[in-house]
């Protein structure tokens, strides 16, 4: 009997290869990240993402000092911070200021002003920045283990299911572990801290997928198996993080984007 139960089980693993099956954990599910966040708000993104009822401040998203425990083979993103600022922008519970590479393209456009090579009246000018009321910091730490070896032997020595040994050894788990710390930027003062995982069962023969055609592509977070539990991990932190901001009092923010909408609104007001 309780051969029959081991040998029921390793014929299901082995089965789930066979038929190129993945399963994926992340938190109570799994989501992609995907869709896009701006004047018209969160679209298509995923539906199990918290949201707030408004901003509660304008926040940076700034890299690790530590850098990310990642190995380069895994061809990761170099940063998972456009990734963030995607979330953060769809929640709502942020106005996300630039703090790479807009930001040093704004100040470009102020040099080059300067210098007398762009118009005197630039639409780009000093003092009209806002600035960054919080900062959020992640932390990343991803690794592989390769179970399919143990899988593969135990099954060589069953007759019936030698033939699928091969199939086995392709099993591999992978994990991310990952963290958001948010700062208040007037005090210094860490306000919340939140952490992330998502693990998922890869069992070969092909990419397993977190979301359809499109999902986080964009930003490079939806190529390769090991991106896509990234993706999960800090889907999962955010969600969790957001559940700590909606306490949070709302600080004065700055003037809200101008909008055609805007503009339609108030024709109709008067």
């Amino acid at each position: 009997m309780k051969l029959f139960l081991v040998t029921s089980c390793v014929l299901a693993c082995v089965m789930l290869v066979a038929c190129n099956k993945k399963q994926t954990e992340l938190g109570e599910g799994s989501a992609p990240v995907t869709g896009s966040a701006g004047p018209a708000g969160a679209n298509k993104q995923a539906k199990e993402l918290e949201k707030c009822d408004g901003p509660v401040a304008t926040v940076a998203l700034v890299e690790s000092p530590n850098g990310y425990t990642v190995a380069s083979k895994f061809n990761l993103p170099e940063s998972p911070v456009p990734l963030i600022r995607l979330l953060a922008q769809q929640s709502g519970c942020f106005r996300v200021v630039d703090r790479t590479a807009g930001l040093k393209a704004t100040v470009q456009e102020q040099v080059l002003k300067d210098q007398g090579i762009i118009r005197s009246n630039s639409t780009v000018q000093k003092g009209k920045g806002y600035e960054a009321q919080y900062t959020i910091t992640p932390s990343l730490t991803f690794s592989e283990q390769d179970a399919g070896r143990g899988i593969a032997g135990i099954i060589a020595q069953i007759p019936v299911l030698k033939d699928w040994a091969g199939y086995a050894e392709q099993v591999k788990f992978k994990e991310a572990q990952v963290a958001l710390l948010l700062t208040d930027n007037e005090t210094t003062e860490q306000l919340a801290a939140a952490t992330g995982s998502a693990r998922a069962t890869d069992l070969g023969l092909g990419g397993f997928t977190f979301s359809k055609a499109g999902g986080a592509a964009g930003i490079g977070w939806s190529n390769t198996n090991e991106a896509k539990v990234v993706v999960a991990a800090f889907l999962d932190a955010h969600n969790k993080l957001v559940t700590q901001i909606r306490l949070l009092q709302k600080k004065e923010l700055p003037p809200e984007v101008p909008t055609t909408a805007a503009s339609v609104a108030k024709k109709i007001v008067k």
